[in-house]
């Protein structure tokens, strides 16, 4: 992989494609193998194929989710309360494969 450049990141998709599927594809495997897969096969169908991600400087991601996210859900049932903190923790599984990817990871 090139080195990462953040002005290239603007267009990720036509520069970064394959790496943001690894990070995203890292992550539900890790989420799917510590939780319901059913919850999380709809997060990832219903809600993450509508985010975005962007990069935000010293190496740090943001997912930015589609508007009520919640309320996307189909097929599953689960708690508001349940979902948001299910929700929180993918987003934060994709962030940390984001920097893994890019070469960020600090931890190795």
């Amino acid at each position: 992989m090139a080195e990462f450049d953040p002005e290239q990141f603007e267009d990720k998709y036509a520069n970064y494609f394959t790496e943001l599927q690894r990070a995203y594809k890292n992550a539900f495997q890790t989420m799917n193998d510590r939780f319901d897969s059913e919850l999380i096969h709809g997060i990832d169908q219903f809600v993450l194929s509508e985010s975005e991600p962007f990069y935000e400087g010293e190496g740090q991601f943001r997912i930015e989710l589609p508007e009520d996210p919640y309320d996307r859900l189909q097929g599953v049932v689960v708690g508001e309360e349940k979902f948001e903190e299910i929700m929180d923790r993918y987003l934060d599984e994709i962030e940390t494969e984001l920097q893994r990817v890019f070469g960020f990871d600090t931890s190795e």
